[in-house]
């Protein structure tokens, strides 16, 4: 069995996850382009306003008399203004260029796991956990946005900007305001990378508690019926409150984590800006800088160490992000087990035979469920697969559309090895009612249009009447316009496989399969549906997989199961006469008074 790995989250975050964006970003080339000179704009913007700000004030400490006062820095003041002015304009339009790069992105990438998700095998989607998986998709893609927009605007210009200041201040000044700083950043970055490491397994364990939580949730409200039935409402919420606990306690932890990182990096900031400032009034003091100069290095520490606090968050943001975004191109990293070959053709239906040549199969090594299984089914024929439960009928179903592969032997129609061939043209030719229905949560007639999507409404009439549909949707206040809820929860069992039923009507397949397709229906209903069937029976080859023996009589051929093995085959009347498994199993339904209803 496939070990999930939606927990990929909480392990080690994997930096070389970044790699994997690298080719979402190149699809707008020039307008990168235009952003990171919007960038760079907005950044000479940025660190020469400290130095227009000290001229002003330079000019006004200078200046004695009251005309020279307002007079001097006027030019400055409107420089200052229009300089002030750019830095946010151009860091706006910074945003909004590259703002279509990140959605294209996020677009892209949530196609592609759409797409990889519906591309793996069955045995992935019965282990899933459809709430989780789907709080990691969506934690993905809002990562993505996240470390697309502040890592490449935020995280590397602030440091350009760092280092940027520190060069000017060691140029222009004491150069011990460049150690200042220079000491500063770097024990701010330590200390954030270290607390930071320290609480992502805060941050993941709240993760982990939040999709544990959300998949307690969705799972019992999707089974809401069998919830009610065995009265269970207290013990679900008993379960989804310990989940939510587990959350509350994750929560306070990471909350906690936060005021001793937030607290660190608040101490770092205010000793480094306190010395800064104290070896400036020295300074200025000692007439060796100017008022102006004080506020020059006021200013920068202000400028510098602001957008450094904002880049503690941002870190801390990337580390939980860079999860979230690993947990996603880890469901990239699933390989489906059943894939096309490389090699492999389109199927050609002529004539819609089917042959099962030595087929033996099992979901585990230590429990076999098909044994050397071999039988033809004629082309436009009407086979009938029965035995008692577990022997293996569904399964037949499963591989010949191949959610799995056999083990040994091999599977063909019209000569052909459905594993030399496309899974989308062997899905295609084969039509099939399943045991379970289940349907989108729209109309009636759109989940019958599901068969053939550019059907005609026509056609689709065509086949809600084929299904004896017809005279139930007629009934509805809202007739073929009824939603029938999410799973169809709102139609019986009978109603949902009538659905069913037409839908695959609809497809028109070249071969039919009936998994248990009369299981929920009642007598009358079930006459009418057996109507259908054999209508349909006479155009295309016809499987059907069957609980009831009373469904099948008509069959041309009724293969018996027995643990995974062939112990008879023949027409209804051969199988009567041999008294074999099959006459017994025939037996014991007819003495059942329900057998048919």
């Amino acid at each position: 069995m496939r070990s999930m790995r939606t927990d990929v989250a909480f392990g080690d975050v994997n930096w070389s996850t970044l790699k994997s964006l690298i080719p979402y970003l190149t699809e707008f080339k020039a307008r990168m382009g235009l952003a990171i000179l919007c960038l760079v704009m907005a950044k000479l913007a940025s660190v020469g306003l400290p130095f227009i700000l000290k001229h002003i004030v330079d000019d006004l400490d200078q200046s004695s008399d009251l005309a020279g006062l307002v007079a001097v820095p006027v030019g400055l003041l409107l420089a200052y203004g229009l300089v002030r002015f750019s830095n946010v304009l151009f860091g706006e339009l910074r945003d909004t260029l590259f703002g279509r790069v990140t959605e294209r992105a996020m677009r892209r990438i949530g196609m592609r796991v759409f797409r990889h998700l519906h591309a793996l095998d069955l045995d992935f989607h019965l282990n899933r956990r459809t709430g989780g998986l789907s709080r990691d998709i969506e934690r993905g893609t809002n990562g993505i946005s996240f470390i697309l927009r502040f890592m490449v605007f935020n995280i590397v210009p602030t440091l350009l900007e760092i280092g940027l200041v520190i060069g000017l201040l060691w140029w222009n000044y004491h150069v011990g305001f460049a150690l200042i700083v220079a000491m500063a950043v770097v024990c701010y970055v330590a200390f954030s990378v270290i607390a930071t490491e320290w609480r992502t397994g805060f941050v993941r364990e709240a993760n982990r508690a939040e999709s544990n939580s959300s998949t307690r949730s969705i799972d019992s409200l999707m089974n809401y019926e069998t919830v009610k039935y065995f009265t269970n409402e207290e013990h679900e919420a008993e379960h989804y409150d310990l989940e939510l606990s587990n959350w509350e306690q994750a929560r306070r932890k990471n909350r906690l984590s936060l005021f001793a990182l937030n607290g660190g990096q608040a101490f770092i900031i205010a000793a480094a800006m306190t010395s800064a400032m104290v070896l400036a009034a020295y300074q200025v003091a000692d007439e060796v800088m100017t008022l102006g100069d004080f506020v020059l290095i006021n200013a920068f520490m202000m400028q510098i160490f602001m957008p450094l606090n904002f880049l503690g968050f941002v870190y801390r943001e990337m580390k939980g992000s860079m999860a979230n975004i690993e947990a996603m191109f880890g469901l990239l990293q699933e390989t489906p087990r059943v894939e096309d070959s490389e090699d492999c053709s389109e199927l050609r239906v002529s004539k819609g035979s089917i042959d099962f040549r030595s087929v033996s199969f099992c979901y585990h090594q230590d429990r076999p469920i098909l044994s050397e299984l071999s039988f033809s089914v004629a082309a436009k024929s009407k086979v009938a697969i029965v035995g008692s439960s577990g022997a293996g009928k569904s399964t037949l179903a499963k591989l010949l559309f191949r959610f799995y592969d056999v083990n040994a032997g091999a599977i063909e129609i019209d000569g052909q090895d459905i594993r030399q061939v496309s899974q989308h043209s062997l899905r295609k030719a084969i039509g099939v009612v399943p045991q379970d229905t289940v349907l989108f949560n729209t109309s009636i007639f759109e989940n019958v249009r599901y068969g053939a999507i550019e059907a005609s409404d026509e056609a689709v009439w065509q086949a809600i009447r084929m299904a004896h549909l017809d005279d139930f949707v007629a009934q509805l206040p809202k007739g073929v316009d009824t939603v029938v809820g999410e799973r169809g929860l709102k139609l019986s069992g009978g109603e949902k496989q009538r659905v069913a039923i037409a839908r695959a009507i609809l497809k028109r397949p070249h071969i039919m399969v009936f998994d248990e397709a009369t299981s929920s229906l009642d007598s009358h209903s079930e006459q009418s549906i057996l109507e259908a069937i054999k209508e349909i029976s006479g155009q295309q080859t016809s499987v059907v997989i069957a609980h009831r023996l009373s469904t099948i009589v008509d069959a041309d051929q009724i293969i018996v199961l027995d643990q995974g093995k062939l112990v008879e085959q023949g027409s209804h009347e051969q199988l009567l006469r041999a008294e074999g498994h099959y006459a017994h199993l025939w037996d014991v339904q007819q003495r059942e008074p329900d057998s048919t209803s």
